[in-house]
């Protein structure tokens, strides 16, 4: 099913992959964009984690690892970044050419500008504003691959004795070439990225950090179709965030024992 989708200008990467990167198909990274640095990720029970600092504006980088097209379907709090619904896999979503990446700085308000991704107090969180707190603290991305058409096979069969006359006969079994109805559908190939989306939620409840609609900022995409090879995503991808504190309550970030030099004033007596 081709449907439009939006198509983002494109940003490579020499470098695939980073400590901070988290998936296979695609490399998903959180960048703050106020410290200029990438966010470690923490790894707890089989889900990924980083801290946020309140106030802070950060952006979400999408690479993509393949040979092909992706479809990245990006969620934030529960919410899609494009198209501002309660995220589910069917939706919208950024589509990337082979090896290109793409930074998602924020909430799409139209194809030339974004409202800033920012680390802000749960209450002041866009999911929450809008009246859906529950998956609030989660980024999620789903990706699925382009369908492939199958390859165009010829029939071995012996030669006729005559070749039949050019053009269509009017009981021919075929079809009339694409070009004689008013040329093919599809729209044609970019080298930029695309969008689509999932079918569940992606994120978790957070009762303390979550994501709040920011300055406007540019960043220009276009419509272009994608054809998904499966109703499922292929990988979805999930990064947790939290303050540093209270990761480090959930047991996410072990603190190291710090020993003192001088605990105490005197020597007592051993037990």
């Amino acid at each position: 099913m081709n449907r439009k989708r939006i198509l983002a200008g494109m940003l490579l990467w020499a470098i695939a992959g980073s400590a901070g990167a988290v998936g296979n198909l695609a490399n998903v990274t959180v960048y703050d964009r106020t410290e200029r640095r990438i966010l470690s990720v923490h790894f707890h029970e089989g889900r990924y984690y980083v801290v946020g600092k309140p106030g802070n504006e950060y952006q979400i980088r999408v690479h993509n690892r393949t040979g092909g097209d992706i479809l990245s379907v990006v969620s934030v709090d529960g919410v899609n970044a494009v198209s501002g619904e309660t995220a589910v896999w069917h939706q919208t979503g950024y589509i990337l050419g082979p090896q290109q990446g793409f930074d998602v700085k924020g909430w799409r308000k139209s194809l030339e500008r974004v409202a800033a991704f920012f680390f802000t107090e749960h209450p002041n969180s866009y999911a929450a504003r809008t009246g859906r707190p529950d998956n609030v603290g989660v980024i999620g991305v789903a990706v699925f691959r382009r369908k492939v058409e199958p390859a165009a096979r010829i029939d071995q069969s012996p030669p006729q004795a005559e070749l039949p006359a050019t053009g269509a006969r009017e009981d021919s079994p075929y079809p009339a070439p694409a070009d004689a109805v008013g040329g093919s559908t599809h729209a044609p190939e970019s080298a930029a990225a695309r969008l689509i989306a999932p079918d569940v939620q992606l994120a978790r409840k957070s009762p303390s950090l979550g994501t709040g609609h920011g300055r406007s900022q540019t960043s220009r995409v276009s419509y272009a179709s994608f054809e998904r090879a499966t109703e499922r995503p292929e990988e979805v991808i999930a990064i947790h965030y939290d303050t540093y504190s209270n990761l480090v309550a959930l047991g996410v970030i072990r603190t190291p024992r710090i020993a003192s030099p001088f605990p105490g004033q005197f020597v007592p007596d051993p037990r």
